[in-house]
């Protein structure tokens, strides 16, 4: 019997995940930032050919199993996908090809009834982006290298797991199953540490992998409802928290909503943490909902950054859901 599963990590750059100088060409329209991929990939070929992505890690792979339930075979059968830098110089838009790097495929690890595969993925743009770099040669001509290490265990029995075990520290990396559906993101950018330390050794390609700090999902609503906040253009410039900063405390008056678009937060309730949320989170809504008082203290786990918006920009439908869902969770 022969099992087939996959694990697809895709690399996006969000709204404002880009610092410093570097950032004007995003500012003034030359560059441009993504829109967040969608909740289901249906044919990744068919996104990369619309620039909906940088790059993709598309992690592949199968094993046969005998009649006895033993593993006789197993290989890996997918690879990486690198789409193209689009820039608009005037009324004119220029693509330069992105440039890929080989595809790292680690021989599987095989144990009692599993087989566990590693791929990682990555390259660079294709445009040039001269700067002062983090050890040897001191600076660099090329741009900084991106990338995604991804593992999948594949089963006797047929189940199968897949995970985001490496990352470069930018930009911002989402994981799919095997059906295509979001399940894992990475929770932190750094693209100053990315831009100054992401080439020659500090790659895979060289000497050592970055680890990745993962989140859970946030719900569908949730996912509408920052589209939504983003599109509005109504919210604060962003805020950055340093490691265990406090957004909000339990009890004190607000009626904010915040959007978390970097970083993880801890969610305490009595001095308990409740859960950790990670980017695009929704947080606040039961505020604005339940009279004007915070129900949790908001801590920040990493560096973070967030928005702020009015709740009479969302629809009380939906923020009412939304609390809803979080009494629920909480019980």
């Amino acid at each position: 019997m022969r099992i087939e599963s996959s694990v697809t990590a895709i690399s996006w750059i969000p709204s404002e995940a880009v610092d410093g100088l570097p950032k004007i060409p995003f500012s003034v329209g030359v560059a441009h930032y993504d829109d967040p991929p969608p909740d289901m990939i249906e044919d990744l070929n068919a996104m990369r050919e619309a620039d909906l992505f940088r790059e993709a890690n598309e992690l592949r792979a199968f094993v046969e199993v005998g009649d006895d339930g033993t593993i006789t075979a197993s290989g890996h059968l997918g690879g990486g996908h690198i789409g193209v830098t689009r820039m608009k110089l005037g009324p004119r838009e220029l693509s330069v090809a992105a440039v890929a790097l080989p595809t790292i495929q680690n021989d599987p690890e095989v144990g009692e009834g599993w087989v566990r595969f590693t791929q990682t993925a990555g390259g660079r743009t294709g445009m040039p982006a001269p700067r002062r770099v983090s050890g040897k040669p001191f600076f660099r001509i090329n741009s900084a290298i991106a990338w995604t290490t991804l593992a999948l265990t594949i089963k006797a029995d047929g189940s199968t797991e897949g995970e985001l075990i490496g990352a470069s520290p930018f930009p911002r990396h989402w994981v799919y199953d095997k059906e295509g559906k979001l399940f894992q993101k990475s929770g932190t950018i750094d693209f100053e540490e990315w831009y100054r330390k992401a080439h020659g050794q500090s790659t895979p390609w060289g000497e050592e992998d970055s680890p990745a700090f993962v989140t859970e999902v946030e719900s569908a609503l949730e996912r509408e409802l920052s589209h939504s906040i983003m599109r509005k253009d109504t919210t604060s410039k962003p805020r950055r928290l340093g490691v265990d900063e406090t957004l909000t405390a339990q009890g004190e008056e607000g009626n904010e909503l915040y959007l978390l678009l970097d970083g993880v937060l801890a969610v305490e309730v009595d001095g308990e943490t409740l859960a950790e949320v990670g980017p695009g989170s929704i947080l606040g809504e039961r505020a604005v909902v339940e009279g004007g008082k915070r129900t949790a203290t908001l801590r920040a786990v990493t560096p973070a950054k967030v928005v702020s918006a009015s709740g009479d920009e969302i629809e009380p439908s939906a923020l009412e859901e939304l609390a809803g869902a979080r009494r629920r969770e909480e019980s």
